[in-house]
This record gives structure tokens, C-alpha cells and sequence, in this order.
């Protein structure tokens, strides 16, 4: 409801759980909207997803997954390495937006066909993503979405640095 009151009439987005695998597809047609659609109805699934929405420029928004590279699990660690750097910033907004909503983030490394793991340093570099968000603002769709959730779920301020704990960090 948060999502569709900001975005459904500005950006023409919807945000629908009960999906298999999470997407972005693009409206296929005048009169049609996007659709974020997230992985059955997990709510860390609907708030990563709406993080990289919150990312995606205008170009990136008329593409399937806006045109990112994904290769699912069996990554090679190349290609592990590769699948992090795009994650960082999605995975640091996911945060903030978990903590506005008092959510409990975990990262992903989304691979489990290497057992999951998530290295030291990628915990780290979303840790200083976060920061960095905390300092410079966020983008304008993820500051609104992030506001709005700490306004529904009672947080102070999602962009006070001392709500963030590296130590915290959890993998899924």
C-alpha cells in the first residue's frame, strides 16, 4: 500500500508479491503499468526489489530486469565477484528500508550453489554504501519510500548512521 500511494499514479508501477523468481517487467503496452514483482510475499524480497527500482534510471526502467546481467546459482567466483559489485548499492538501500520498517536485513549472496556464503569484504562494502547513503541522501524515489515506511513503522530517522551496525550484518 506504502509503495502503490507514492509510485502507482506518478511511475505507473505496481509492486505485486507471489512471484516465483522476483522481476521487473515494463508495461508491454499504452496503458498498461510496470510491475515490480517480488518473490511470493516476502517482504525483504518486496523491499530488495524496490530497491533496485529505486536505482534503475528512466532507460533502465523500460527493460525486462532493467537489463541487468543474473546468472542464478552455480556462479563461478568471478562471476560471484561480478553479481556483488552490481549488489551493493540495491543491498545498502534494502537496509535502510528494513530499518525504517524495523526489519531484521540479512545479505544475500544469492548463490547457493556455493553454499551462500557471504564474503567479509561485500558485507563491508554495502556497510559503507550505507554510510555513504546516510551522509550524501538517497536517490529521490528511495528517500520517499524510505520516509514513508518510517512514518508507518515508527522510526525516527532511517538515515542516522547509528542505526547501522556492521557487526549486525546476518547472511541469509
Amino acid at each position: 500500500m506504502i509503495f502503490a500511494r507514492l509510485f502507482a499514479a506518478s511511475h505507473n508501477t505496481r509492486l505485486e508479491g507471489g512471484g516465483e523468481e522476483p522481476v521487473y517487467v515494463p508495461a508491454a503496452a499504452a496503458g498498461d503499468c510496470c510491475r515490480i514483482i517480488f518473490t511470493r510475499d516476502y517482504f525483504a524480497s518486496a523491499l530488495h526489489e524496490v530497491a533496485h527500482w529505486c536505482i534503475a534510471g528512466p532507460a533502465r526502467r523500460l527493460r525486462q530486469d532493467y537489463g541487468y546481467w543474473y546468472r542464478p546459482d552455480g556462479r563461478s567466483a568471478a562471476e560471484q565477484r561480478r553479481f556483488e559489485q552490481v549488489e551493493i548499492k540495491p543491498q545498502a538501500l534494502e537496509w535502510i528500508f528494513s530499518s525504517a520498517a524495523g526489519y531484521r536485513f540479512r545479505v544475500s549472496a544469492d548463490n547457493l550453489g556455493a553454499a551462500n556464503r557471504v564474503e567479509p569484504q561485500f558485507g563491508a562494502a554495502i556497510y559503507r554504501q550505507v554510510l555513504r547513503y546516510c551522509e550524501q541522501g538517497l536517490p529521490p524515489r528511495a528517500e520517499s519510500f524510505a520516509r514513508a515506511l518510517a512514518a508507518r513503522y515508527g522510526c525516527a530517522d532511517p538515515l542516522n548512521p547509528r542505526c547501522y551496525d556492521q557487526a549486525s550484518l546476518s547472511q541469509a
